[in-house]
């Protein structure tokens, strides 16, 4: 820690409590559709070159491999770095290919250049969640929510 960390801004202060809300609500909204998982980690510095190294151990440490049909997704952002990444598990990842989620980034990327994080990360729940409810619909007999839906900030 340096020896003005105390100046740093906090990852959840990027957001205000109503974008907050907006994107868990749209997490929560898109799990209702899908037996998918959708996780946001949002932190100021991305510890590594490549942010899809550090969406991969944030995918991995949160333990979102663990789901039943392996169709868990992580959106990762380095606010202050202006990194991002989606990580997706084989199972969604094989079903939807390269191009979907290149795709989808550049999408995040637009919005994040016109600093619309917010509305950018709930336009990539929704996304997501449309292609996670055709490949992976919910099974009211045999779904349940397998990871918590709370947006993760990290330092």
């Amino acid at each position: 820690m340096g020896l003005f960390s105390f100046w740093r801004k906090k990852p959840a202060s990027h957001f205000s409590d109503e974008e907050q809300k907006a994107i868990v609500g749209e997490i929560r909204k898109v799990e209702t559709r899908t037996s998918g998982e959708v996780r946001v980690y949002i932190e100021n510095r991305c510890r590594f070159v490549d942010p899809l190294d550090r969406a991969a151990e944030v995918f991995f440490g949160l333990k979102m491999d663990a789901t039943h049909h392996r169709n868990g997704v992580l959106v990762y952002v380095a606010m202050k770095d202006k990194q991002f990444a989606i990580f997706a598990d084989e199972g969604i990842y094989k079903a939807l290919g390269v191009s979907y989620w290149n795709d989808e980034a550049r999408k995040m990327l637009m919005a994040f250049k016109s600093d619309s994080h917010a509305k950018g990360l709930v336009n990539v729940i929704e996304d997501i969640g449309d292609a996670l409810h055709e490949h992976f619909p919910y099974d009211k007999n045999e779904d349940k929510n397998e990871l918590p839906d709370d947006i993760v900030f990290g330092d």
